[in-house]
């Protein structure tokens, strides 16, 4: 790599927003080892910082992230059974795990091509906000490859199994506008106004009660893998944690004093 990572995955702290930037335009953002693991950290720095209220997720240049550059990984003596499995675990998979796992809501804002597990890492966000030339790809098959990086958990959950399966055995390129038809995005704008509807939303999720919005993004994550009774006692569960909280306090006070709330993220 020419640069470190702090140049190749820039952050910047405005408004209790993390803003987490992918900078490799010349490689449309294809994403290396060492950029990977400093995402992973700022995402965890996020959860931890009571000061960080909300994250955003978005790159510079025409391309979001091509997908993973492995020329980048550290070098490793003979492949054996199990290598591959391992890479992937501890690789693409603890990527998507750590914007799944963000105690913060993360947004995404795609300002182009998504591919691979690029498009993984958009869409593993809790709220997708697309530019118009934006493109999402399921690139694996293209390279004879299974696709990796919680594909094939997070398509289906977003679109149902037969369509997920269309994306992923023919891997073309979904545009912005269908992305959206399809429930992958949330909102297409125009390029011009990608960052300022990311700061909008993110701004909105930061004056807001961060800990109750944490736990509901929990519980909407495990719904979709448990039944009924576990998540209605993880709801009444986290609705009674959520109780002691500050904001919670605030909430109902502000609603018997007829004003609005103003949460502290506590």
């Amino acid at each position: 790599m020419t640069g470190t990572s702090e140049d190749e995955v820039l952050h910047r702290f405005e408004g209790g927003v993390s803003w987490i930037t992918l900078n490799r335009p010349e490689a449309m953002n294809a994403v290396t080892w060492e950029q990977r693991e400093r995402v992973i950290a700022l995402l965890g720095a996020a959860s931890a910082d009571p000061g960080v209220r909300a994250v955003v997720v978005t790159a510079t240049g025409k391309g979001f992230c091509a997908g993973a550059d492995l020329r980048g990984a550290p070098a490793t003596g003979e492949r054996v059974a199990g290598d591959v499995a391992r890479m992937i675990r501890l690789g693409a998979q603890r990527l998507i795990t750590a914007v799944l796992d963000c105690e913060k809501p993360v947004i995404a804002a795609v300002n182009g091509t998504a591919a691979g597990i690029g498009a993984h890492l958009a869409l593993a966000c809790d709220l997708v906000i697309a530019a118009e030339p934006a493109r999402f790809i399921e690139v694996f098959v293209r390279r004879g490859l299974v696709p990796d990086g919680g594909g094939a958990y997070l398509l289906p959950r977003l679109v149902g199994p037969q369509k997920a399966k269309e994306l992923m055995f023919f891997g073309d390129a979904v545009p912005a506008a269908e992305a959206e038809r399809l429930g992958l995005v949330n909102r297409v704008v125009p390029a011009e106004a990608l960052e300022a509807t990311a700061r909008e939303w993110a701004e909105r999720l930061a004056q807001g009660p961060t800990r109750a919005l944490a736990m509901t993004k929990r519980l909407v994550n495990d719904s979709l893998d448990g039944g009924r009774a576990a998540a209605l006692a993880a709801e009444a569960g986290a609705q009674e944690i959520n109780m002691t909280t500050a904001d919670a306090q605030e909430g109902v006070a502000s609603f018997v004093e007829r004003r609005t709330p103003k949460y502290l993220g506590r």
